[in-house]
């Protein structure tokens, strides 16, 4: 199980039924109502795809004043730099900005920071340099908005500089020409969530003017869409536009490099959604900044010569299958480093050493945050200075986290989600402390616990058709805010279950009821399912099209599988017996037969049980835990008579239990001489009623 908790989400039937009557499948109206959206009126409004962004780019603090310094320098025949960040929006941001200004017959330089030797955001060598080849005007793109000094600097040197950002604002705001940015506290433009290719694209439009913003939209949002949906931005308002617009239009695009990343991917002549980018398209782009290359990536997208354009594309995917060895091989030190920390340390995780690269850490950082379900901080060390990069869990907000250690950092810069900063080394072993500290106060002291997010369970699995799942195409794009359905099968069996693609990934059958499913299990051995065929399970999965020789079916994509935490029709009915029992209910002969178990089955039960007890306080899932416990017990009736056990000793004091949902809490107590099991009411009861001691 990867999940410690699952929250399943139970929308009302009502409001599912009233759905369907509208026409909704059943499938799309279960989610629509998961989400909150109860009446056909408010599902068609959010279905609907706006073919046009709505908010005038004017309504940014200013971007007039943006407009206004670059067609100046465009007019007066002035070299433009353009510098970005060395991520998909960074690299997509620059490369739109360029294209348009390389359109509108402007002089460009473009600079994108190798991501080793220059760090994050603004430097001010990077300036001179740029300075130094004849550039009068900077324009940042998808950073600059912490570079305050490194602004100073370019103003020393008499480059004017124009800030186009989206990430976190500090107190103060760089002294620029003009500072485009939603998330400046006196911006009044009302949607904030913008990536840094979307702020970019909104430069575009205002420098294009309300005549072309048609025209300029349709070339710009297929390179936009990448940067947004690899962002992690959320998927609504404005992005929602982008993105969706941008999937339709990416097989037409202009740009040639993306005809050949999308065919060196698989995926030319097939439909791209928002998955595919942040899968299949985005890692590759992101592999050229995370190993030092992100120019790379940019020449790609720039150049509109098909032979370049399909060697630089071999050239990106190569990166990212050695992108993959390198982060194998720190993910698996670093995991190593979590044995070592002590309990305190786990609530934010944070990690270093000089054997990591530096570009990768960042990716390693959101496989751990999901993995242990908490704050990931990995460091790469050079020279007694460590650089970071960081990644959210549970909402937890990384950018005010990094101004509340600011004193113990050198820089720092990103968003509540994702972020960069750079510390001495001597600095780390207090940093993370306090980032710990940090973490627990701003979740009133809880341990982390690893929660999967389930829209529904299915509660009609034979509506669970091809046809259905892609109905669910209609939520489209998928991203933050408006994740890709996830769905929960309860008490289904296990029929079968294969290991494949060489031992790392499981195929199962499952069934439930008259219905049988096919599902895949990626990245999981059949040791690590630890469950058997002919095992009860709950599973949670995507839906997806699974294509082999020609033909089309329904497959589920797991996410996670559990030993089902819904019992059975045998074990409802015994559940509901012992607690009859309990109650003081009446009890027939037949049904204490059922519950009387020898001396053998107790201490079977017994021994099992306080071998795991012995390790400290356990917390189950009650249901699971039954059955591995009867399992070992053997018997007749072997799940109702050790639910029976259970209870018998905690009533004579041997055990402490506490039962709060499906979850049991159970210790040892310390006890003077030998517990009486038969001296039990409970035990006292069946042997009334039988009419005979219990062996």
């Amino acid at each position: 199980m990867k999940y410690k908790r699952w929250n399943v989400g139970s929308p009302a039937e009502a409001d599912i039924e009233r759905l369907r009557n509208a026409g909704y499948s059943y499938l799309l109206a279960t989610v629509l109502a998961a989400r909150g959206v109860t009446s056909p009126e408010t599902a068609a409004e959010f279905l609907e795809r706006d073919r046009n962004l709505s908010l005038s780019p004017m309504l940014m603090r200013d971007m007039d004043k943006a407009v206004a310094r670059i067609q100046q320098a465009i007019s007066n025949g002035e070299t433009i730099a353009v510098f970005g960040d060395y991520d998909v929006d960074g690299i997509t941001s620059t490369v739109l900005l360029l294209d348009y200004l390389k359109s509108c017959g402007a002089a460009c330089l473009r600079f994108i920071p190798h991501r080793i030797e220059d760090g994050y955001g603004l430097s001010c060598d990077a300036i001179r340099g740029l300075r130094e080849k004849g550039a009068t005007l900077m324009v940042t793109v998808d950073c600059g908005i912490t570079g305050n000094e490194e602004v100073d600097y370019a103003n020393s040197l008499g480059l004017d500089v124009v800030v186009t950002d989206h990430h976190e604002c500090k107190e103060t705001i760089p002294n620029a020409v003009a500072v485009v940015d939603p998330h400046r506290p006196d911006c009044p433009y009302p949607f904030k969530h913008l990536a840094g290719c979307g702020v970019a694209l909104k430069l575009i439009l205002a420098l294009g003017g309300e005549n072309r913003e048609d025209a300029l939209f349709a070339r710009y949002c297929p390179l936009a869409a990448i940067g947004t949906v690899a962002d992690v931005m959320r998927m609504e308002g404005e992005n929602r536009i982008i993105v969706s617009c941008g999937l339709e239009g990416l097989p037409h695009s202009d740009f040639v490099g993306i005809h050949a990343l999308l065919k060196e991917a698989g995926l030319l002549g097939k439909p791209v959604t928002s998955t595919q980018i942040g899968f299949v398209l985005s890692p590759r782009i992101n592999a050229a900044g995370r190993m030092g290359e992100a120019d790379l990536a940019a020449d790609l997208l720039e150049t509109d010569d098909p032979a370049r354009a399909e060697e630089l594309a071999r050239a990106l995917c190569e990166l990212n299958r050695e992108r993959q060895a390198v982060e194998q091989t720190i993910c698996a030190d670093a995991m190593e480093q979590i044995q070592r920390l002590r309990g305190e340390e786990r609530s934010a995780l944070v990690l270093s050493s000089d054997r990591w690269h530096q570009g990768v850490v960042g990716i390693v950082a959101s496989r751990l945050s999901e993995k242990y379900s908490c704050p990931s901080f990995m460091i790469h060390l050079k020279d007694g200075v460590g650089r970071g990069s960081c990644r959210s869990y549970g909402g937890f907000n990384l950018f005010s986290a990094l101004e509340s250690c600011a004193d113990l950092l050198d820089g720092f810069g990103g968003h509540e989600l994702a972020a960069g900063f750079t510390i001495p080394e001597a600095n780390i072993d207090a940093f993370r402390t306090r980032m710990n500290r940090c973490v627990r106060s701003a979740s009133g002291g809880a341990a982390p616990v690893s929660s999967l997010e389930v829209d529904a369970a299915v509660s009609v699995p034979c509506e669970m058709t091809l046809e259905q799942a892609d109905e669910l195409s209609l939520l489209e794009p998928y991203g933050a805010g408006n994740p890709r359905p996830v769905f929960a099968l309860l008490g289904a069996t296990v029929d079968a279950i294969q290991p494949v693609g060489q031992g790392r990934h499981l195929k199962l059958r499952l069934s439930k009821g008259a219905c049988r499913f096919d599902a895949i299990f990626f990245s999981t051995t059949e040791a690590e399912c630890g469950i058997p065929a002919g095992g009860r399970v709950d599973a949670a999965f995507y839906l997806q099209a699974n294509t082999f020789r020609g033909a089309t079916t329904l497959q589920l994509q797991l996410i996670d599988l559990r030993p089902s935490l819904t019992p059975s029709r045998n074990e409802a009915d015994a559940l509901d017996l012992l607690e009859r029992l309990l109650s003081g209910e009446r009890i027939t002969p037949q049904e204490t037969v059922r519950l009387r178990a020898g001396r053998n089955q107790y201490a079977a039960c017994w021994v099992a049980l306080e071998r795991r007890l012995r390790q400290g306080k356990a917390e189950e899932d009650r249901l699971p835990y039954l059955r591995r416990l009867a399992a070992k017990t053997g018997g007749c009736e072997s799940f109702l008579r050790t639910a029976l056990a259970l209870e018998v000793f905690r009533e004579r004091g041997l055990i402490s239990m506490t039962r709060q949902g499906d979850r049991l809490t159970l210790s040892l107590m310390q006890i003077q001489g030998k517990a009486d099991l038969s001296a039990c009411p409970y035990l006292l009861r069946l042997r009334e009623t039988a009419g005979s001691e219990v062996n």
